[in-house]
């Protein structure tokens, strides 16, 4: 019974995880776009709609990646799924 528990508790904690970071891209996808002429405002020089879409948006992208990647294998290691380097 422990093992379901431990099961359940890692798959709640990454389906939280995932569904946060879904979020966020969603928000920074489809938000910035469709507010983009209110952010009317230069940043850099260039307006802040195409900045977020052409150097912004990828970055966020490699962040959320990042996080994703990095939670999640502490979340194996807690939860005792790590893979081993056989």
């Amino acid at each position: 019974m422990q093992d379901n528990s431990n099961r359940r508790a890692y798959w709640r904690k990454s389906f939280r995880l995932t569904g946060l970071l879904m979020l966020l891209w969603f928000g920074v996808t489809f938000g910035v776009s469709y507010y983009a002429r209110e952010l009317s405002f230069d940043f850099f020089g260039w307006p802040f709609s195409f900045w977020m879409a052409a150097q912004g948006s990828p970055l966020v992208y490699v962040v959320i990646i990042a996080i994703y990647a990095r939670y999640m294998e502490r979340l194996d290691v807690a939860h005792g799924f790590e893979e081993s380097e056989d």
